[in-house]
C-alpha cells in the first residue's frame, strides 16, 4: 500500500449529504475480481446518462475539476452496504483525501486500509472549503498528515484530529497484512517452537 505523508492537490466537491456506496459504485460494477479499474465507474449514475453521455452539471464531469485528488462532500459520506468497493473506486479514480463533516464507521474504516485518509471536519469548517472550492478554479489544498494540517495558499489553516493507530497504517504504508508481517520474526519462532512441541 502507498504511504501517505503530505499531498498538494486540486479539490472537487460531491456537495450532497448521506452519500452512499451504492451511488460510489453501483452494485452492477462489482462483479470485476480484480482491486483496480472501478474508477471509471465512480459516481456513475451521477456522471452519466441512460445512453452513456456525461451529466456536465456534475461536478466530477466539468473541466475545472479534472485530475482532482482531494474529494469535499457533506454528512454520513459512504453510507449504506459495506461494500470495500466504494474505497477501491475512489482510490482507482484518483482520490487520496476526502473530507467530510461524518463518515460511515465500515468505510472509514476501509479507507485507510486502501490508503486513503478520511478527514472529519465541522460543519462550518466544510462549508468553508466548498465555498472556496467554488470561488476559485484551481482550488488546491495542503493536507500534512504528519502535522495533521490542512492549509491553502490563501492563508487557511485547519488542525484535523485523528486516531494515532491510523495516522502510523497510513504514514507507512501498511495493510492489515502489512502490520503483520512487521511481526514476521515472532511469528516464525512461535511456528517453530509450536512444530517442535508436536513433533518432538
Amino acid at each position: 500500500m502507498q504511504a501517505f505523508t503530505t499531498l498538494k492537490g486540486l479539490v472537487a466537491p460531491v456537495d450532497r449529504v448521506n452519500v452512499d456506496t451504492d451511488a460510489i459504485i453501483p452494485k452492477q460494477f462489482l462483479k470485476r475480481i480484480e482491486r483496480t479499474g472501478f474508477g471509471q465507474f465512480l459516481f456513475y449514475e451521477w456522471r452519466f446518462d441512460e445512453e452513456g453521455g456525461n451529466i456536465d452539471s456534475f461536478s466530477l464531469n466539468q473541466p475545472r475539476y479534472q485530475g482532482s485528488t482531494v474529494l469535499i462532500s457533506r454528512a454520513n459520506f459512504g453510507c449504506g452496504s459495506s461494500r470495500e468497493h466504494a474505497p477501491w473506486a475512489i482510490l482507482d479514480y484518483g482520490f487520496r483525501v476526502v473530507i467530510a463533516p461524518s463518515f460511515a464507521d465500515i468505510f472509514y474504516n476501509n479507507c485507510f486500509k486502501n490508503g486513503i485518509l478520511p478527514i472529519k471536519l465541522s460543519e462550518e469548517q466544510v462549508e468553508e472549503l466548498f465555498q472556496r472550492t467554488e470561488a476559485n478554479e484551481g482550488y488546491q489544498l495542503n493536507v500534512d498528515l504528519e502535522n495533521k494540517t490542512i492549509t491553502d495558499d490563501q492563508g487557511l489553516h485547519i488542525d484535523f484530529d485523528l486516531d494515532e493507530h491510523r495516522r502510523q497504517f497510513l504514514l507507512q504504508g501498511l495493510d492489515d497484512i502489512g502490520l503483520t508481517l512487521q511481526h514476521e520474526d515472532a511469528i516464525d519462532a512461535y511456528e517453530k517452537k509450536h512444530n517442535d512441541r508436536l513433533f518432538a
